[in-house]
């Protein structure tokens, strides 16, 4: 007895076992009084939400693509030689760039002063 520890009965005896109140059900979400949570909505693909958008604002696309046909046609001209025109059609992609940051900062102010549904 002076030798071997003192080894508890009990140990071999308790099972485990899982508790009688779960407090939580991890399958579904938590039930909170007074709280309704809106409706899930459902997942949009790229093209969806690219037409949702041109619709809303049909001027920030209208801008990029003038943008971006000036800047494109202001290149050629200037690798081309034509310098007087690469210069006015840089211009004009800054007046398009000026276009479309006026129609993205008018559909965020229509969009926040639009009540919501």
């Amino acid at each position: 007895m002076a030798g071997t520890p003192a080894v508890s009965e009990q140990t071999s005896d308790v099972k485990s076992s899982p508790p009688a109140f779960v407090p939580f059900d991890f399958s579904r979400p938590p039930t909170i009084e007074g709280f309704n949570p809106p409706p899930r909505a459902k997942d949009e693909t790229f093209k969806e939400k690219f037409m949702r958008k041109t619709k809303e604002n049909p001027f920030v696309p209208i801008g990029c693509l003038g943008t971006a046909g000036a800047l494109i046609y202001g290149l050629r001209a200037f690798n081309q030689g034509k310098t007087r025109q690469s210069q006015l059609l840089m211009r004009g992609r800054i007046f398009a760039q000026g276009f479309t940051v006026v129609a993205i900062i008018i559909g965020v102010f229509t969009t926040a002063v639009k009540p919501k549904q």
